[in-house]
C-alpha cells in the first residue's frame, strides 16, 4: 500500500513540475524536425515547417521554435510526409527472419497490412502475441483469410462447394480472428481453395466480418478473362453487407481489355453512387507474380488449348520467367523461352511440363512473373481518386516491387510523367490508404497522430530495383521512422525495432 502511494505521490509531482516548467520538462522527452517541406497525407498542399515529436507521437506542427534542451534534426528542405502504408503486403512470410524490413523501410514503408489473397497467419492471436515479444522495424495489421479459414476446416477435401456445417465451423473461427483484431475478412478467389467456394459462403462469411465492424479485401476471382463478373461479386458483397470492399492490386491482366480502364473506372463508380464503398489498391508494374496455374482457371493440366490461350492472351512466352521452381532450382531467373530451348520443345508445351511438374511438388513449388498489362490502363487506374499504393511484395522478393513500388510511384509517375501530383501520391500512399484500412492515428501528419515519418528528396527518389536486381534498395529516401524511432537513415538500417501490432479498432 505504502509503495502505491508513494508512486501516486511522485507522479503528482510529476505533472505538477511539467506544468511549472512545460519547455524544459517537454525539450526531455521530444524531439523537432525543422527546414522541411510538409506534406501532410491528407491530399492537402504541401507547406514549409517543422514537425515536434514526443513519446512517439506528433505533438505540434508549424513554425516551430526549438525549446531548451530539445535535439533539432535539419531536414534540409526535403519532404517530410507521413510513412508510407502497404495496403497488399507479404511481409509476414519473413518478417521474423528479417525483422529489420529493409525492403519496406528503405522505400518509406512504416506498415504493411498483410493476411492477403486469402491467406493469413492463423490463429492471429498467436502471431500477433510473437510479433509483440519480437518486434520488427515496421507496424504490421493483419486480415483474417479465406483460404485459410477454408483449408483449416476441409483439408484435402477442398475441390467442391462447402456444406452449411462447414460454413459455419468457417464462421466460427472467423469469429475468433476478429476477436484477436482482424482488419476483416481477405479473400484470393483465383487460387486454391477459394476458387472452389461458391460466392454465397464467402458472403455468409463477409457478414460475419461486417458485424465485428470489420472490411472485406479481395484478390478477385478473376482479373483477366472474367474480370467483369469477378467485380461484381465484390461490389455485391459491399451491397450486402454494407462494409467497404476493396479490390487488391487492380488490373486489366489480358489483351481484350487493355485500353478500357476507363469502362473499369466507371463500372467502380456507379457502385459507389449507390453508396457502395468499394475502393482500390494498385502497384506500378506491367508484370505481377503468382503461380503457373492462376493462368489455367480450369486447373486442367492436359487443357493445351488453355495453356495457349494463356500465353497468347494473358503473358507472352517472353514476359514469363521464373521466380521460384523447386524442381529445378535452376531454373529460376530463366525465361520461358530459354527453358523450352534448353527442353527442345515449344514455350506451351514446356509451360504445360512446368505446371506439371510443380503441381507434383505440392503447395508453393513454383512463382512465376508474367507480364500481362497495358501501361496506360495502369495509369488511368492510378489516376482513379479511390485507388491507394501497395506493394503486393515481400520482403525477400524476386518481383522488384517488393524494394522499389513508392520510390517508382514519386519518380516516374510524379516527377518523370506526371501522371500524378506530388501531393497527391503521398495522398495515395498515407491518408487514403490509412482510410482504406479503417487506421484512425497513421497515414496523416497532425498533432495526436503516430510519428511514423518519412523524410525524402522529390528531386531524387526513384527506385533501382529491376528484374535482374529485384532487390536493389532506392534513391532517395533519406530517413523513416517508426513510432517516433529512427529505422532506416541515409542507406541502412538503424538496428530498431519500433514496430507494433495494429489491431482493428473497436
Amino acid at each position: 500500500m505504502k509503495t502505491a502511494i508513494q508512486t501516486i505521490i511522485v507522479f503528482v509531482i510529476l505533472v505538477i513540475s511539467a506544468n511549472i516548467w512545460p519547455d524544459q520538462q517537454t525539450a526531455k522527452i521530444s524531439w523537432l524536425i525543422s527546414n522541411v517541406v510538409l506534406i501532410d497525407g491528407t491530399g492537402a498542399d504541401a507547406k514549409p515547417g517543422a514537425v515536434r515529436v514526443s513519446a512517439g507521437v506528433i505533438v505540434d506542427i508549424g513554425d516551430l521554435e526549438a525549446l531548451d534542451g530539445e535535439m533539432v534534426i535539419d531536414g534540409g528542405g526535403q519532404v517530410l510526409a507521413p510513412g508510407f502504408i502497404d495496403t497488399h503486403s507479404h511481409a509476414d512470410m519473413e518478417i521474423f527472419d528479417r525483422p529489420d524490413a529493409l525492403a519496406a523501410v528503405s522505400q518509406g514503408i512504416t506498415t504493411a497490412i498483410i493476411g492477403q489473397d486469402g491467406g493469413a497467419p492463423m490463429p492471429l492471436k498467436d502471431f500477433f502475441s510473437k510479433l509483440e515479444q519480437h518486434p520488427a522495424a515496421i507496424n504490421m495489421a493483419a486480415y483474417a483469410g479465406h483460404n485459410t479459414l477454408r483449408g483449416k476446416v476441409m483439408g484435402e477435401d477442398f475441390r467442391r462447394t462447402a456444406t452449411a456445417a462447414e460454413i459455419e465451423t468457417m464462421g466460427s473461427l472467423l469469429n475468433a480472428e476478429m476477436q484477436a483484431g482482424a482488419l476483416g475478412l481477405a479473400s484470393g478467389l483465383e487460387y486454391e481453395p477459394g476458387i472452389h467456394s461458391q460466392p454465397d459462403e464467402v458472403i455468409t462469411l463477409a457478414k460475419i466480418a461486417a458485424a465485428h465492424g470489420g472490411r472485406y479485401i479481395s484478390h478477385v476471382r478473376s482479373e483477366d478473362r472474367w474480370l467483369e463478373k469477378a467485380l461484381d461479386e465484390i461490389i455485391e458483397i459491399g451491397r450486402v453487407t454494407g462494409m467497404p470492399v476493396q479490390i487488391s492490386h487492380i488490373k486489366l491482366a489480358i489483351k481484350s481489355l487493355w485500353g478500357r480502364a476507363d469502362e473499369i473506372i466507371a463500372r467502380l463508380e456507379a457502385a459507389r453512387n449507390e453508396g457502395i464503398d468499394v475502393s482500390a489498391d494498385i502497384y506500378p508494374y506491367e508484370y505481377w507474380q503468382s503461380n503457373i496455374m492462376v493462368l489455367i482457371p480450369s486447373r486442367d493440366l492436359h487443357n493445351r488449348a488453355e495453356f495457349e490461350f494463356a500465353l497468347k492472351e494473358l503473358a507472352p512466352p517472353e514476359g514469363v520467367w521464373l521466380t521460384h521452381f523447386d524442381p529445378q532450382p535452376e531454373y529460376v531467373g530463366m525465361g520461358l523461352p530459354e527453358i523450352a530451348k534448353l527442353r527442345d520443345t515449344d514455350p506451351v508445351t514446356a509451360l504445360m511440363q512446368l505446371a506439371a511438374e510443380s503441381v507434383g511438388h505440392g503447395d508453393g513449388a513454383d512463382w512465376i512473373i508474367g507480364t500481362s498489362m497495358l501501361e496506360e490502363d495502369i495509369q488511368t487506374l492510378l489516376k482513379w481518386p479511390h485507388t491507394n499504393i501497395c506493394t503486393d511484395g515481400s520482403l525477400d522478393d524476386l518481383h522488384p516491387r517488393g524494394s522499389g513500388t513508392y520510390p517508382r510511384v514519386l519518380g516516374r509517375y510524379v516527377r518523370e510523367q506526371g501522371v500524378l501530383g506530388l501531393t497527391e501520391a503521398i495522398h495515395k500512399m498515407t491518408g487514403l490508404a490509412a482510410q482504406h484500412m479503417g487506421l484512425r492515428t497513421r497515414g496523416v501528419i497532425r498533432p495526436g497522430a503516430v510519428a511514423d515519418l518519412v523524410l525524402f528528396d522529390p528531386d531524387t527518389v526513384i527506385d533501382n530495383a529491376t528484374p535482374d536486381d529485384p532487390q536493389a534498395l532506392s534513391s532517395g529516401i533519406t530517413t523513416v521512422w517508426v513510432n517516433g524511432k529512427v529505422v532506416f537513415d541515409q542507406g541502412a538500417g538503424s538496428g530498431l525495432r519500433p514496430g507494433r501490432v495494429i489491431r482493428r479498432a473497436h
